[in-house]
């Protein structure tokens, strides 16, 4: 079950020297991934991940506990145990059982086409959620809680609870619909992994996330059928965020479908994102609107459009940045992020454009 590993020795021993022996963290590794052909999207996504603390923690105590059959999660815990107990501190690692799964698992991603990165993280997070929560459904079935004691009150028809993966990623949004007659205010909250915003050329995350929950008016064909006034009405709509996960995950859309062209094109607008977030597009009764988000990772996209170009991570390690291409692993400058902000000439050139945003809170 072992995972062979590989050294690129020039580029291992550079970072070791840029790092320097006495700035490199106790029991860190930095491991570049081998590329099985287009996996780049998978590759900078398990990157991004594995530098968010709390997900890498839950992973690593689920590699520890009894053996479960194989699927995903377990070949992912795998390929993180791998990283976090190997002897050298930098290298190469190839994550071929995680691949051989994950294309095994979802005929989207079982070819050597590019995939979308969003749609892997998406599929990645949910699979990993119904892994665990029919875990939990087996074990109560066994009667065993999660301490491995007997359950004296198995009740089958409780619905499985969340599970860590919504306790770091799950926020809640809020969808406030009021209507221009009466002033009714009805909500309906739905829960969300992660929020993908659209893009403006010359803008920031925080105007992103400011257009993704304006005000929108309800009008003529799409009046909004008010239960007070019984009857369709022109109303107010605006999403605003309830509840802020642990971890905010980002997604950018830059790909937007032309019908000039009759294909996605990509949108290389430049969107800055500020190392530490706060939002401001919270709704009055949300619980912990002054939430401070640091930025520790991004996932990149370097290219013209979706099915084609490449893709990066770079990462925010104790108080320096590295950059991770595939099995290459190099230490960056902060004001090198600025570089993947994106272009502010035309929409469709090559650029590298920062993706999927992963901010964690402080508290």
């Amino acid at each position: 079950r072992c995972i062979v590993v590989t050294v690129t020795g020039a580029n291992a021993s550079a970072l070791e020297k840029e790092i320097g022996s006495e700035q490199f963290p106790v029991n860190e590794h930095y491991f570049g991934l081998v590329n099985f052909g287009n996996t780049c999207y998978c590759n900078s996504v398990l990157q991004a991940l594995y530098f968010c603390r709390p997900f890498r923690e839950k992973i690593l105590a689920y590699r520890s506990q009894p053996r479960r059959k194989e699927n995903l999660l377990t070949c992912l815990a795998d390929l993180f145990h791998s990283i976090a107990n190997q002897k050298r501190k930098v290298g190469v690692i190839p994550p071929k059982k995680f691949i051989t799964r994950l294309r095994k698992e979802n005929e989207l991603f079982d070819n050597y086409m590019q995939q979308d990165a969003h749609e892997f993280l998406n599929y990645l997070l949910n699979t990993i959620a119904d892994l665990l929560q029919e875990e939990r459904k087996q074990d109560k079935q066994n009667g065993k809680l999660a301490n491995g004691t007997l359950d004296s009150q198995n009740n089958n028809s409780t619905p499985p609870s969340s599970t860590w993966v919504h306790e770091i990623f799950q926020g809640t949004l809020t969808n406030e619909t009021r209507c221009l007659t009466c002033e009714t205010i009805s909500s309906k909250d739905e829960d969300f992994l992660d929020l993908s915003v659209d893009v403006e050329q010359n803008t920031s995350i925080t105007h992103c996330l400011r257009g993704f929950s304006n005000t929108e008016t309800l009008c003529s064909e799409y009046k909004y059928y008010c239960e007070e006034c019984r009857s369709k009405q022109e109303a107010h709509k605006r999403m605003r965020v309830k509840k802020l996960p642990m971890i905010l995950a980002l997604h950018l859309k830059r790909f937007k479908y032309m019908e000039q062209v009759q294909r996605y094109t990509k949108l290389s607008y430049r969107v800055v994102f500020p190392l530490e977030l706060r939002l401001f597009n919270t709704s009055g009764d949300a619980t912990n609107p002054e939430r401070l988000y640091d930025l520790v990772a991004v996932v990149v996209h370097c290219g013209s459009g979706p099915n084609r170009g490449h893709y990066i991570a770079i990462v925010k390690s104790h108080d320096f940045w590295l950059l991770f291409d595939d099995d290459i692993v190099e230490k960056i400058d902060a004001q090198a992020i600025e570089e993947f902000y994106g272009l502010t000439s035309e929409i469709s050139k090559n650029s590298e454009s920062g993706y999927i945003l992963f901010y964690q809170s402080r508290d």
